[in-house]
């Protein structure tokens, strides 16, 4: 849009009138020497604004534009009576782009319906946590499109668009440093599949840039893969960019490859010149000061082979990428991203809260605040997407991201909820309430998410800022030890991987953090010696699900040759079908003999594969020559899918030879398909039953449906009573007893969302989608089996609930027969334990009860004969301890107790040092078990005084024993697993204290 204004004819306060138009929201209009006057553009009446002792009024004009008009009265005049009061006309305003604003989310929906008008089916953002293996989270728009570009699915498109949520977190610590780094941003795509190349992705990207944008021609630049001369040709010759503004770019720069092999082809990309008056001469690219890359086209035309060569795809496709808050921040000419309207309410927000003024603050606290800025857009849409804290994964992201915020929020000097409740509040979901307000337009399902991401945000912020002081104090303690060490020996001060690890791990700060606050303090830290740390954690700690890996490795060839299986498993348990391919050992097989393990491909099928959470269908195919040929029998022993909708059926070959090409009768194990329906409709009751006991907000983290039980995930901060548990039972076996009848219908994926259907945690839908529905109960989206009736079900019964990460709960079930057989278990179990204890089954507990309280009676009296036979042999070695030292004597007692348990150790140690006179120091030693290593060290007054601290000194000594240990200054236990050193360790410690106290004492 653009605007002029006319100098000569111009009467009144407006002699020297000089109209522009900026920006795209709204109009500044300089009027009487630069006099700033802005307003809105009407879309259909006129509007006036007071002007000096009259009003400006801006009014359609034929359809092509806007006037402005000057009024001198006091007050906006009917167009009758507008010449009478001397208004005039001073410009005209031309449509010559469009009148539209320029918000972020104006943005967005042009650039959508941009392609969406040339042929682009429009599609959903992917979730951030991504249907890939390779990658922890959605980091790219093409990800959901990746399949397709490996040839491995087939395209339902031939070209798409999208409007994509990323996260990154590879450049954190440039966030708020550069104007353009950030963890969370939207990326605007435009995709084809085969369909248009490099010409009209070049062109549309132009003219999207250009003519809907409305941005200068003479400030694009453009970039080039150095061997694509088509690229440059297009560009100069067609679009007609200057040749001093095409830049030829290197491989690392501009080509990209899915990996060491596979598709692969030259990008393109189109920046911004801020600063055109720089000139041509010398220009670079990654100037951030004067450039901005906003948008990469990636043409992907070549296989890169193993010998590194490479040939022409058969399907070209097209991958671009164009940064809306990049863009948002050149259409809004802000300085950077952050101060676009995607970012800067929640700056706003956290600087009322912190009591700043972004404007005049310094530039460390609007780092501060933009920082805010940023990773609460990836909290919260990460927590939308089912990603709760933890300390592995997912979760350790959202967690640091978190945890940054919370730091960064108290340097601000928020404290509390920012309103006054120092004590019980928190201020990350007060932020969090304008990230949700602006996300309207990105992802409507955050809004309905709401109150369980408050939850979540209130619960990991109180949790952290219960240990972040004493950890601030601590990690304050462990830098000031690093810095006099280092001055002390002259190095490099350094804090040790271990101590990094126990802020890590014991106080909730993640590395990244203590590496920010170390360096801040002139500090560095030991990586290597974390990771060591970290990995020993993991090995305790895995991840709480599995990924299947197929066994199919020439997968690319039998996509070429074998079509998408037709799978018939809701409405019929068997039937006859061809046998598309075999494999064994993940290579393709014609013929396969009795006794081989092998994966068959049908070209239909009623075995239901796994997904969903429900496993694959068990049960044989047969294969029949004729009455006098030996038939053929392959045991299945699961299903999977592969390479989009091919189902793999995985079993043995029980009898006979199955060849390619021969036709099969398959039948699913009917009684194992039935308990796996019945476990599928039983988990949907369990997650309605959970919404209604313990909160609406309560949602699906995944689940698994097997023919023995079920296991179902859930996002939930506490443990469930008992009472919950018994309520959740009564709920489900109540709905089961109300025989409901199952409806299952397919339907487009924004009806069943809009009437309320709920998605399965992990599932990819397409446009159309199968809605189960249990009437009054349950609707969820699920290509799972069910039983007709809840009838079917029989019975259900929770056999156990735990929780298994930071804020993610568990439940195990049993339905159906499985519930019959649990059942009967315990009641055979309950009657032996009554025959054994010979009581009636109601007397059980209480008779337990009293035989627990005569153990441990026992145990006392144990302990306490075990204690004085410990102080006993305590009496006869003290006689044994020694002086060392000579202007000052202190009295060393190092010994072996044989196979004095810990407790009984601590006793002799401590009647030890109220015998022996202070100063004294006594060690000792024994080991109660096989493996077992037990230590002790006391010290009485006199030594501590010297600066020897029992706990670190038997710590040590400890470690020889394939242990650790510690405690305070005077008194200190340790443990270990090596008895054979116990000798030798005792040794050492002997002699370092004797070291160590004639230092002391001479």
């Amino acid at each position: 849009m653009w605007c002029g204004g006319e100098r000569s004819g111009i009467k009144g306060d407006l002699s020297a009138v000089d109209l522009h138009c900026i920006g795209m929201e709204g109009v500044a209009v300089p009027v009487a020497h630069s006099h700033l006057f802005p307003f809105p553009i009407p879309k259909v009446a006129a509007i006036s604004k007071p002007y000096n002792n009259g009003f400006l009024t801006l009014k359609p004009h034929r359809g092509r534009g806007f006037r402005f008009r000057t009024s001198l009265c006091s007050r906006p005049q009917p167009q009758a009576q507008a010449q009478a009061h001397g208004e005039q006309v001073i410009a005209t305003v031309t449509e010559k782009h469009h009148p539209n604003s320029v918000s972020g989310d104006s943005i967005r929906q042009r650039f959508l319906t941009f392609y969406a008008s040339r042929g682009h089916k429009v599609l959903p953002s992917a979730s951030l946590v991504p249907d890939d293996p390779t990658v922890l989270l959605t980091i790219a728009g093409m990800l959901q499109f990746k399949p397709i570009f490996l040839g491995k699915v087939p395209r339902q498109v031939p070209c798409a668009a999208t409007a994509q949520r990323c996260i990154r977190t590879n450049d954190i610590h440039n966030v708020g440093l550069t104007a353009r780094h950030q963890t969370f941003f939207e990326m605007l795509g435009n995709f084809s599949f085969g369909d248009y190349f490099k010409r009209q992705a070049i062109l549309w990207a132009w003219e999207l840039s250009t003519a809907e944008f409305g941005l200068p021609p003479d400030r694009l630049w453009v970039s080039v893969y150095e061997d694509d001369d088509e690229a440059f040709q297009l560009w100069s010759e067609e679009v007609g960019v200057p040749v001093e503004r095409i830049k030829r770019l290197g491989e690392e720069d501009n080509f990209w490859t899915s990996g060491v092999t596979g598709p692969c082809g030259p990008c393109s990309e189109i920046y911004y010149d801020f600063h055109p008056e720089r000139g041509y001469v010398d220009a670079d690219l990654s100037d951030d000061t004067r450039f901005i890359e906003f948008y990469n086209l990636v043409f992907m035309q070549y296989n890169k082979k193993d010998d590194g060569s490479l040939e022409p795809l058969k399907q070209k496709n097209i991958d671009t990428g164009l940064g809306l808050e990049r863009m948002a921040r050149i259409l809004q000419k802000v300085p950077n991203n952050y101060e676009t309207d995607l970012i800067f309410p929640i700056i706003e927000k956290a600087s009322k809260l912190a009591n700043v003024s972004y404007g005049i603050a310094d530039d460390q606290t609007k780092r501060n605040l933009k920082i805010i800025g940023d990773h609460m857009r990836a909290i919260v849409y990460l927590i939308s997407d089912g990603v709760v804290p933890s300390n592995v994964g997912r979760g350790y992201v959202v967690r640091r991201l978190i945890r940054r915020v919370v730091r960064t929020g108290r340097l601000l000097g928020i404290k509390g909820d920012g309103r006054g409740d120092l004590e019980g509040g928190a201020f990350l979901p007060i932020i969090a309430e304008k990230v949700v307000e602006l996300s309207t337009h990105i992802d409507a399902d955050v809004k309905n998410k709401a109150p369980r991401i408050f939850e979540e945000l209130k619960r990991e912020e109180l949790r952290f800022v219960q240990t972040l002081e004493r950890g601030e104090k601590l990690l304050e303690e462990k830098l000031a030890d690093a810095l006099s060490s280092a001055e002390r020996n002259g190095a490099v001060p350094c804090l040790a991987g271990e101590d990094v690890f126990l802020l890590y791990d014991t106080y909730g700060y993640p590395m990244e953090i203590t590496k920010e606050v170390a360096e801040e303090r002139g500090v560095s830290i030991d990586i290597g010696g974390f990771d060591i740390e970290m990995e020993k954690q993991r090995r305790q700690s895995q991840a709480a699900h599995n990924t299947v890996k197929l066994e199919i490795e020439n997968g690319d060839n039998i996509a070429e040759n074998v079509p998408d299986t037709e799978f018939i498993g809701y409405d019929s348990l068997h039937c006859k079908a061809m046998i598309e391919s075999l494999i064994v050992n993940g290579n393709p097989a014609v013929q396969v003999s009795e006794g081989s393990n092998v994966e068959v491909l049908l070209n239909k099928t009623p075995f239901y594969a796994e997904s969903g959470g429900q496993i694959g269908d068990h049960g044989f195919l047969y294969v029949s020559e004729g009455e006098d040929q030996p038939k053929a029998v392959v045991e299945i022993i699961d299903v999977q899918k592969s390479l989009g909708n091919i189902f793999v059926h995985k079993g043995t070959v029980q009898k006979g030879v199955l060849e390619v090409g021969k036709e099969v009768e398959a039948a699913v194990d009917v009684k194992l398909r039935q308990r796996a329906k019945v476990h599928h409709t039983a988990t949907h009751l369990l997650q309605a039953a959970l919404k209604k006991v313990i909160g609406q907000e309560t949602s699906q983290a995944g689940s698994l449906v097997a023919f023995d039980r079920l296991r179902f995930d859930f996002n939930f901060h506490r443990p469930l009573h008992d009472s919950e548990l018994a309520e959740i039972e009564v709920l489900i076996n109540g709905w089961i007893k109300d025989a409901t009848q199952l409806q299952t219908n397919v339907m487009p994926l924004v009806d069943a969302k809009s009437a309320g259907a709920i998605a399965m945690f992990g599932e990819k839908y397409g446009e159309e989608v199968r809605v189960v529905e249990v009437p009054g109960v349950s609707m969820e989206l699920c290509g799972g089996t069910h039983v007709s009736n809840t009838s079917e079900i029989r019975g259900f019964k929770i056999i156990s609930e735990q929780g298994i990460a930071s804020g993610i709960r568990r439940i195990e079930a049993v339905a159906g027969e499985a519930f019959i057989e649990y059942v009967n278990a315990r009641d055979f179990y309950l009657k032996q334990l009554c025959s054994t204890l010979k009581v009636k089954p109601e007397e059980v507990t209480t008779r337990i009860e009293n035989l627990l309280e005569e153990l441990r009676e026992a145990r006392n009296e144990i302990s306490a004969v075990r204690a004085k036979a410990a102080i006993y042999k305590s009496s006869v070695i003290a006689s044994k301890a020694f002086l060392v030292g000579n202007t000052k004597q202190f009295r060393v007692l190092v010994e072996c107790l044989d196979d004095v348990d810990a407790e009984s150790l601590k006793s002799a140690a401590e009647y030890l040092l109220e015998t022996l006179t202070d100063p004294a120091a006594v060690v000792l030693g024994s080991c109660p078990g096989e493996g077992k290593v037990s230590l002790v060290a006391a010290f009485t007054p006199g030594v501590v005084d010297q600066g020897i601290q029992a706990g670190k000194f038997i710590g040590q000594i400890a470690k020889l024993c394939g242990g650790g240990g510690g405690g305070r200054p005077n008194f200190a236990q340790a443990g270990g697993r090596k008895p054979e050193n116990l000798a030798s360790a005792l040794d050492k410690a002997r002699s370092e204290l004797i070291a160590i106290l004639c230092e002391k004492g001479n």
